[in-house]
């Protein structure tokens, strides 16, 4: 097939052999528009389910599904390695986690992988695992990646890496140059393992369709005794365009921040209409695309930070952890379709509020229009933690009420995202990363809570939603260290709002716990306490004693019809 960069021939094939479930995953993506062309190239992708580990397949096809969809997310401004290693890193987080996640199932989602990426005159590899890359030119063949095997015994290997293994990802990265008429193969060890390599050159070179290849690739692995899973993925670069794109990718490192923007102004396409927001460290503008007259909202980087080369990192950062992101609770982030001339990146234009002034107006508010709004900041906060991402910073600036009560998270300028850096170090902070209102004191401490962190948030914002006030009252703007919030003590809620019964406000009470272990470790967990009354909570301070326990499961029992009927009362209030 013939596509702007290249012109290639490429196919592939994946079989179960002898055995009854194919643990392979082989796919490419070749992307139509021509920018992602030029800036992130064509991949190629073969992983190998270890099937020891009873979830290889899943963890075959997560691996690889994930990659061509993530890959093409990152910062168009990111290099091919740095996207390949950031993409795979959070990627073997995920599977880590599945594998560790349930004590009693000791399923382990681990895989091999091995990818190629084309992009202008060089080509790219990331390895893991057993899997193969090899190179044919000029008639040699020269196989790019090194196995992570290790010989136990005669005739017998074990794996010393593979995607899942460990919290920490070790990737084989390395480029080339790219000539015409380079043919590729990538290969699960099904097929390696079992055709001697001079039998390999001979088939890669055949002059035949790359299909024709694959087909016999395979055919000579089964008469090789294959017994495993076969797969193999061929291509054949025919051409080469003469320009290098390196070029583009050496500007689109260097860009420029923007200038101060006003309404009327255009850039790389798109007009001004106006200023939305502006402060130290950004800029936010609603602009319109002047092909499609679609209206989005543009960031831009402050030019304080101009020479600080970690707040550009974190900026450029910000766009892939938004293009992550899938809920419709959180704001989308837009992907580029054309070069830019500056920094910037573009979200959905939401016409609404901030939960902070739409509490100003709206409140007090109805117990189930607030419980609604809870419900969905929480849907929100899943899914960032189902991507391994924590906010950091969940405050009502951040949050923005749409018609009819939806709701959008926004700003993705403190997010944590644990398979980018090491599981659970504490992370590089200046003071409280978010607003100290909102933000869990255990940063102070250099402690990343991790979800627990973005659990007090939500607690937070829940017992503001509630009352319009905060849990420790104004003074907790004003702690500087761990013991200024010693110092603090819990406002009850229903204090506050009378109509807040003893179980809600102790769920609350245990989300802003400052003690981790006091603290709920989920939002799940934390809204199933908000929503249906935990009998703990109902239990007397101080504990009665135990000839009157009776007594107290007897007033219990009777009193949870009671509080069942309250539930269903208040979350059902709409005036």
């Amino acid at each position: 097939m013939a596509v702007s960069e290249f012109d290639i021939d490429v196919a592939f094939e994946s079989h179960a052999g002898v055995k009854g479930i194919n643990e392979d995953a082989t796919e490419l993506l070749l992307p139509e528009e021509s920018y992602l062309q030029q800036v992130k190239g064509y991949a190629f992708i073969v992983a190998d389910g270890v099937s020891s580990a009873e979830a290889g397949r899943e963890a075959s096809h997560i691996a690889v599904e994930r990659f061509l969809v993530e890959y093409y997310q990152t910062p168009d401004t990111w290099s091919v390695g740095k996207s390949g290693e950031q993409v795979l890193s959070a990627i073997n987080l995920r599977l880590f986690r599945k594998s560790h996640q349930y004590k009693n199932d000791h399923k382990g989602y681990l895989t091999t992988l091995s990818a190629l990426v084309l992009k202008g005159h060089k080509g790219y590899f990331f390895h893991v695992g057993d899997s193969r890359i090899y190179l044919l030119r000029d008639n040699k063949l020269t196989q790019l990646t090194q196995d992570h095997c290790a010989s136990i015994e005669k005739d017998k290997t074990f794996l010393t890496r593979a995607v899942g293994m460990d919290n920490k990802l070790h990737i084989d990265f390395s480029s080339f140059v790219l000539q015409q008429q380079d043919r590729f193969l990538l290969c699960s060890d099904g097929v390696h393992d079992f055709i001697a390599e001079n039998e390999l050159t001979r088939l890669l070179g055949l002059p035949l369709p790359m299909s024709q290849i694959c087909k016999q690739l395979i055919e000579a692995a089964e008469k090789g005794n294959s017994d495993d899973n076969m797969s193999c993925l061929v291509l054949h670069i025919k051409s080469l365009q003469q320009q290098h794109i390196d070029d583009l990718n050496v500007e689109l490192t260097r860009l420029p921040f923007p200038p101060i923007l006003k309404a009327g102004m255009k850039l790389d396409g798109y007009r001004i209409i106006s200023e939305v927001f502006a402060s130290s460290r950004s800029h936010l503008y609603l602009v319109e695309d002047m092909e499609t007259q679609e209206q989005f909202a543009m960031k831009v980087p402050s030019k304080n930070f101009i020479d600080d080369i970690h707040y550009i990192d974190r900026f450029i950062r910000e766009q892939w952890i938004g293009s992550r992101i899938e809920s419709e609770y959180v704001v989308k982030i837009i992907q580029h379709n054309r070069p830019r001339t500056g920094l910037y990146y573009l979200m959905e234009w939401l016409p609404g509020i901030s939960l902070d002034k739409w509490l100003d107006l709206h409140f007090p508010i109805s117990p189930k229009r607030a419980i609604e709004l809870v419900k969905k900041i929480a849907l929100a906060l899943d899914a960032f933690h189902q991507h391994d991402a924590v906010h950091q910073d969940i405050k009502p600036a951040n949050i923005m009420i749409l018609d009819q009560d939806r709701v959008k998270i926004v700003d993705f300028g403190s997010v944590f995202v644990a398979g980018v850096a090491e599981l659970y170090s504490p992370i590089e902070y200046q003071g409280i990363l978010g607003t100290a209102s909102y933000s869990d004191p255990n940063y102070l401490q250099g402690k990343n809570p991790g979800i627990q962190g973005d659990i007090y948030s939500l607690a937070t914002l829940c017992y503001e939603i509630f009352t319009h006030c905060l849990p420790y009252g104004k003074q907790v703007e004003d702690c500087q260290n761990m013991r200024d919030y010693d110092k603090l003590r819990y406002i009850s809620a229903a204090n506050i709002n009378p109509i807040i019964p003893i179980w809600f406000d102790k769920a609350l009470e245990k989300g802003v716990k400052f003690d981790l272990n006091e603290r709920y470790n989920t939002v799940a967990e934390f809204m199933t306490d908000l929503t249906q009354p935990n009998p703990v909570f109902l239990k007397p301070e101080p504990e009665v004693k135990q000839s009157n326990s009776l007594f107290f499961w007897k007033l219990v029992s009777g009193f949870w019809f009671v509080t069942l009927m309250v539930v269903i009362y208040l979350f059902s209030q709409t005036s």
